[in-house]
């Protein structure tokens, strides 16, 4: 293994737990390279000719994931100080007191038998969940409490597909003992697992809504409910379609999973590099080259890798070490990167896992979805571009070296067969194919069109990218599984939060709350507006749009973008709603600051992960990659005002005003946080640009007829050059 390849693995076991793998051998290795590879096709098998019923092939699905998660992933790294032993202990007592007081609460009559063997499964889960060093085990085998957790996990899955018939079509509705003891395992499970790839933040907060299900009738206000027994709230969660096996799980096992392994046999095909190489000949030769091919080819890259972290690790190895070379700071190279990255998962046509769940949570095609992201997938990337350029020239670099930037036609002669499976997939989603149909295509291509340079050999034509043969092809099926194990057991406990959403009415709750807190906040902010230039409305929106932003932040802190963008859209969402934005703009809202979160302080993993190669200071690279995000930022504020920018209630006047007004604000914003034009920014002209820039947000003609002139008469007189004296 190369230097390279080991720091890339160092850098994602430390800063990305859902590709924190073991590196197995002997026996285990084949056991678990059999499950990932039968379970990739398995789900490439459904894609192409038929999926199982809804129940029936989410709970295939989540059966070989979850047992996966113990299997390939190791314990988590401990928590500092005695916060591991709090948090374990804090866990087990959970565990049991569900276990203790369901059988408390079963009026039915239960065999000893069946109850001795439940409390029995409940101690031992309890006892090897505890941070014991000796059942750790290592990296490179698994150790024997992990076939137990292994097993737990699959089989309460196993016992709803065994008894499908008998639980659903002869008694719906009705729960025996056994079927609430199994529930108990199965929440139990899906905690454990999302413990083990995922952390603690998510797990926690699962719990925490389970016990707001429980004691509603003792919570002060508003936070009040009429409360559900415990039995209830079990079965609401294990058997219902809103808990475990809800749309989360459902989007997972019938899109994203398929999108994910098409992301890793394209990479294995060479169309990362076919993509690096497209940057580097678009973005190359201008001033600063290294850090404007990083923004394109992350951003390219990002789309079928889906993780923002991995995006910085993988195509940071080869963009930060030249982008210091040509002379930017580590700190800065770092940053570019990471801001970079994060835009795989809103850029179009194939974005991350929480676009396939918001189309199917609105009910909205997937095409429909490619279009709306294309102009805020522009202005994230246009911001990032135009931060970059003002560094360049504030540090007077150049561009590549015309030898280090490949031809085109050599690029385009030699890999042109890359293209073909990505633009297959395209034409059908955007035909109104089903997406997973789409990538079942696109998988096949990828196979196919892999051996088009070994057919072309003999006929003298040098082209490039590896053939996928068996051993590929089982190589790609079993690293596309391990890919999409940490998103589907964050799924599964996501469900939870859902699922006591649906049953007590939080979402509407919490919304209420931030409808007042929001007016009352606006009402007192309009006693500032002497000259009443501001609407109520639109300033009760502004203060609704702060507090999703920073629950967003806050969230996205330490769950990943997926599960932060389902939580919030179901919380979050009802309430911006309520304050007339419309639900596309409200749902991309949160989508899109669950992406910036991944770059803010002070949990901005991708920046850290970044800080990593570039060996700076992580946290001054995170404060720079959320400097160089500060004008992106404002994108999700201008569709929320003129949704015309994501072509709702569409015209082309009021799309060329917001378009207008949110270059100019991006720009005005990116001059000012990067300090310098062709001369230094000073103090007042910050503010002044500050200002101009973000009463822009609004797209008001009359306030866009005073503040475009005003940044771009700034910029222009910055854009002067310095005397040659300086």
């Amino acid at each position: 293994m190369s230097a390279s390849q080991q720091e890339v693995d160092r850098l994602i076991e430390q800063f990305d737990p859902e590709s924190s793998f073991r590196r197995l051998a002997g026996w285990s290795a084949k056991v678990v390279m059999v499950l990932c590879a039968g379970l990739s096709a398995w789900h490439f098998y459904t894609a192409g000719f038929g999926l199982e019923n809804e129940i029936a092939h989410r709970a295939i699905h989540l059966a070989v994931v979850l047992g996966l998660c113990f299997l390939v992933f190791p314990r988590q790294k401990r928590l500092p100080g005695h916060w591991e032993w709090t948090v374990s202990i804090g866990l087990v007592g959970f565990y049991l007191f569900m276990g203790w007081s369901l059988l408390g609460k079963i009026s039915e009559p239960i065999p000893d038998a069946m109850r001795y063997t439940f409390l029995a499964v409940l101690v031992a889960l309890a006892g090897l969940s505890l941070p014991f060093k000796h059942f750790d085990g290592s990296h490179t085998h698994i150790p024997w409490r992990d076939w137990v957790f292994a097993a737990l996990a699959s089989g309460f899955s196993l016992y709803l597909l065994v008894f499908f018939q008998h639980i659903y079509i002869e008694r719906p509705g009705q729960h025996t003992p056994l079927d609430l003891m199994m529930g108990v395992i199965a929440i139990a499970m899906v905690i454990e697992a999302t413990r083990r790839t995922m952390g603690i933040f998510l797990p926690l907060l699962a719990i925490a809504a389970i016990f707001y299900g429980l004691l509603g009738p003792y919570l002060p206000g508003g936070l009040s409910h009429r409360g559900y027994s415990l039995s209830r709230i079990v079965a609401h969660l294990y058997k219902g379609t809103e808990g475990i096996y809800g749309i989360p799980v459902g989007v997972v096992a019938t899109f994203v999973f398929h999108f994910v392994l098409f992301g890793i046999m394209a990479q294995l095909t060479g169309l990362g590099q076919l993509f690096v190489n497209l940057a580097t000949i678009a973005a190359g030769r201008f001033s600063g080259g290294p850090a404007k091919v990083s923004v394109v080819s992350s951003g390219l890259f990002g789309m079928i890798s889906g993780s923002a972290i991995a995006n910085t690790v993988t195509t940071g190895v080869m963009t930060i070490p030249l982008m210091k070379k040509v002379g930017f700071s580590p700190r800065f190279a770092g940053a570019v990167e990471a801001s970079a990255s994060c835009g795989g998962q809103i850029t179009p046509p194939i974005m991350g896992a929480a676009a396939f769940i918001m189309a199917e949570t609105l009910g909205i095609p997937y095409n429909t979805l490619i279009l709306v992201a294309i102009v805020p997938a522009l202005l994230h990337y246009f911001a990032i571009l135009f931060m970059v350029h003002l560094e360049a020239k504030r540090l007077k670099l150049q561009g590549m070296d015309p030898k280090d930037i490949p031809s085109l036609s050599w690029v385009l002669k030699s890999s042109w067969h890359l293209f073909i499976p990505l633009v297959v997939m395209v034409t059908l989603l955007l035909m109104q194919f089903t997406p997973f149909l789409a990538a079942f295509w696109g998988i096949t291509l990828t196979v196919a069109c892999s051996w088009i340079p070994r057919l072309m050999g003999p006929l003298g034509k040098n082209m490039t990218g590896m053939a996928v043969g068996p051993q590929a092809l089982i190589q790609g099926f079993e690293m596309g599984a391990k890919a999409a194990l940490g998103i589907g057991a964050a799924c599964a406990c996501v469900g939870f939060v859902l699922g006591i959403t649906t049953l007590t009415g939080m979402g509407f709750k919490f919304s209420a709350w931030v409808i007042d807190v929001s007016g009352l906040a606006a009402q007192m902010f309009m006693v500032l507006d002497v000259f009443n230039w501001l609407e109520l409305q639109q300033v009760t929106i502004l203060f609704g749009l702060l507090f999703t932003a920073a629950a967003c932040i806050i969230m996205g802190s330490g769950v990943p973008t997926t599960p932060t963008y389902i939580i919030l859209a179901a919380i979050v969402a009802p309430a911006l709603a309520g304050l007339g934005v419309p639900q596309l703009a409200t749902h991309f809202f949160v989508f899109y600051y669950g992406v910036l979160a991944d770059v803010t302080p002070p949990v901005a993993l991708a920046a850290f992960a970044a800080a990593g190669i570039a060996r700076s200071e992580p946290m001054r690279t995170g404060m720079t990659a959320f400097r160089l995000s500060m004008g992106k930022a404002l994108v999700p504020f201008a569709f929320v005002y003129t949704p015309a920018l994501l072509f709702i209630d569409f015209t082309w006047p009021a799309f060329l005003l917001a378009t207008s007004c949110a270059i100019v604000a991006v720009m005005g914003l990116g001059a000012a946080y990067t300090g310098f034009v062709s001369r230094p920014i000073r103090r007042p002209a910050f503010w002044l640009l500050n200002g101009l820039s973000l009463s822009l947000v609004f797209a008001n003609p009359v306030a866009a007829a005073v503040a475009i002139p005003g940044v771009l008469l700034i910029l222009l007189w910055h854009s002067r050059p310095l005397p040659q004296t300086a």
